[in-house]
């Protein structure tokens, strides 16, 4: 189960990611997933 530790004020991007890396730093990845959809190429 996660646990709340401490509000930092970063401002989310949709399509990513966060979570807290071995150093303890915040860091972002581009999901797989929840992409939005774009236009056929002709």
């Amino acid at each position: 189960m996660a646990e709340k530790v401490m509000k930092c004020g970063v401002k989310k991007q949709s399509g990513y990611l966060y979570f807290i890396d071995k150093q303890g730093d915040i860091s972002r990845a581009k999901m797989a997933r929840g992409r939005k959809k774009s236009k056929k190429r002709r």
